[in-house]
């Protein structure tokens, strides 16, 4: 199954007292890598999550996948998945890699898969798992033998840009047609944030389509800005975040 279409028209969310963003108008394809630019506070993690069905749009029109937002959030949440979103999918800092990994295989096979496969046999059902997992990693660029401990190394042990391909990975497992990214280009250096940007590039032209936020879109991405950063903005989205019992 390949990428996820994205389409918006006059897409706003409205917190207590403001517009967290407004008039927002999206065209893309399928496997598009789409970076959602602006600065920190002007709303970009609020339409990340609305456009992946977490957050409900006050006014205007969506669609993911043939979706439409927001009558059928639950759908677009089954055909998405988040990496690197503070308070959604946070690593926790005392687990190691594996860990990590094997407890996203076990919830996607115990809660992502169809009831048939749970009646699978056993072995089967950890091959599958360590297929998944070995083409996810492959698909985020992290070499677990590289690692300082390899798998056994834990989470506060990496560094900012493996701990990012972690992230990616630990949310590809699930197979999703749509990958929302927070925060894609924060805290890293030029250079890392180029190889970073050659990922997400890389994952979009496999046919995934990426929904990334950041403070500046690489070249060649659809960009979509959330316009300027202003201190009620700030506000409206944190207000807006706790809501979702994110703040």
């Amino acid at each position: 199954m390949g990428g996820a279409g994205v389409t918006a028209r006059g897409l706003g969310l409205k917190g207590p007292r403001a517009w967290v963003f407004r008039r927002i108008g999206i065209e893309a394809e399928p496997g598009s890598l789409i970076a959602l630019e602006g600065p920190s506070g002007s709303g970009r993690t609020s339409l990340l999550l609305t456009l992946t069905g977490r957050m409900r749009p006050t006014e205007g029109t969506a669609a993911v996948g043939g979706a439409a937002l927001p009558r059928r959030m639950a759908a677009v949440r089954r055909l998405s998945a988040l990496a690197h979103v503070p308070g959604v999918t946070d690593l926790d800092p005392a687990l190691t890699v594996e860990e990590h990994l094997r407890e996203r295989a076990l919830l996607e096979r115990r809660f992502g898969g169809s009831p048939r496969a749970l009646l699978r046999p056993r072995g089967a059902r950890a091959a599958e798992s360590r297929l998944r997992i070995g083409a996810a990693l492959a698909a985020a660029g992290l070499d677990r033998e590289a690692l300082p401990k390899g798998p056994r190394t834990a989470v506060r042990d990496l560094e900012r840009l493996e701990a990012l391909r972690l992230s990616v990975a630990l949310a590809l497992i699930g197979g999703p047609r749509l990958l929302g990214i927070d925060d894609a280009d924060l805290k890293l250096s030029d250079a890392e944030r180029q190889e970073f940007w050659g990922l997400l590039g890389a994952l979009a032209a496999s046919g995934v389509t990426v929904l990334a936020v950041c403070s500046q879109a690489p070249e060649g991405a659809l960009t979509v800005s959330t316009g300027g950063d202003r201190h009620d903005e700030r506000k409206e989205e944190a207000d807006a975040l706790a809501e979702t019992g994110r703040a």
